[in-house]
């Protein structure tokens, strides 16, 4: 499989606004009701695109919703509506609706389909297979065909932005991350995360721990409990849904005492609105952004102009704008701001290469 980076366009990828579910075939009487879709018919002529989620689900508030509003917001460049010939989505409850979701997309003919997550890459690479003709994009893994496109990110590198961040902003000395599966890509966000605290503060004390799942709020609650218990008073999640539970338990924490230093780093998407306490108050300290969204209005639009790179891994990190820290909203000082930009442009330029795994 060839490899090689691929520049992001950032210019002005808007999400547009759209109702949620997804339509299914007569064969599948039991997806319809979960996942019907309204929409307009759209022309012949369309490209038309869809995806499946992982069990984190289309609101996750991170990975899935982040390629969620990609699709959209190619759906609203090209003025397709909703529903066949133009866009959609299915969601996954479980392990088992992977390869069914993707096989409904097909027969609604979508011209281009996604995976969102590892967890889908047999059910992609087993359709790939039998579907040679048919075009899919597999996120955060790599498939070996040349009907598809892998897209793979350095979540090392916005992560090590996190880290210093996270130290620079500790009153206690003491930091914490939670991660979802421990996986690979979850690896490289704990790693680019250690790394990058350790490197403003090499006396750091970083509590790191897996919940081992990324749909279990209620685990990503009592991890956060446990940390913040102990005196962490800054925790970066890379944990899917179950970073909810996180953000819950710092906010009641804030709720209840206002004064408590308590802060969450979210991920993926910009979680500024997870941490809202209230009008005024908000825990959310930054997120790290993966720009999930941005690479699939670029994939499609590169498919619908006849330039699919099939077979090909695209990898985007801080030097193609595919990572980054989100606005801290004024959470963040100037002077903090100063240290992080300048970690920024060595990684970025290559003078600091970040570990995908943490050092034992």
């Amino acid at each position: 499989m060839k490899k090689r980076k691929f520049g992001l366009v950032l210019s002005s990828v808007l999400a547009a606004s759209a109702i949620l579910g997804a339509c299914g075939t007569k064969e599948d009487k039991g997806k319809e009701n979960d996942n019907a879709s309204t929409g307009d018919t759209n022309t012949e002529e369309a490209f038309s695109i869809a995806m499946v989620t992982d069990v984190g689900g289309v609101d996750d508030k991170s990975f899935n919703q982040s390629a969620w509003e990609g699709v959209q917001a190619y759906g609203k460049e090209h003025g397709l509506s909703r529903g066949d010939g133009g866009f959609d989505y299915l969601q996954s409850k479980s392990d088992a609706d992977y390869e069914s979701n993707l096989n409904l997309l097909l027969r609604r003919d979508f011209n281009l389909i996604y995976g969102i997550g590892y967890m889908l890459k047999d059910a992609i690479e087993a359709l790939a297979t039998e579907n040679p003709d048919n075009h899919f994009v597999i996120v955060d893994e790599e498939v070996a065909a040349d009907n598809v496109v892998s897209v793979k990110f350095k979540e090392q590198e916005g992560a090590f932005l996190a880290g210093v961040a996270a130290a620079k902003m500790s009153k206690s000395g003491k930091i914490g991350f939670v991660g979802g599966m421990d996986i690979p890509v979850i690896n490289r966000f704990q790693a680019g995360f250690v790394e990058g605290a350790k490197a403003v503060n090499p006396d750091i004390e970083i509590q790191q721990k897996y919940t081992g799942a990324f749909d279990k709020a209620d685990l990503g609650k009592i991890t956060a409990n446990s940390m913040y218990s102990s005196g962490v008073d800054v925790i970066f999640h890379a944990a899917g849904a179950t970073g909810k539970g996180v953000f819950s338990e710092a906010k009641e924490r804030k709720a209840k005492d206002p004064k408590a230093d308590v802060w969450v780093i979210g991920v993926d998407a910009d979680q500024y609105e997870e941490g809202k306490v209230d009008d005024k108050t908000n825990v959310t300290l930054t997120s790290m952004l993966k720009g999930v969204n941005t690479a699939v209005v670029d994939i499609s639009n590169k498919a619908k102009n006849g330039d699919f790179p099939g077979g090909e891994t695209l990898v985007y990190g801080l030097a193609e704008d595919g990572v980054k820290l989100a606005d801290s909203r004024g959470a963040i000082p100037e002077d903090v701001q100063k240290v992080i930009d300048e970690y920024k442009e060595k990684i970025a330029s290559g003078e600091i290469v970040v570990p995908e795994k943490v050092e034992k």
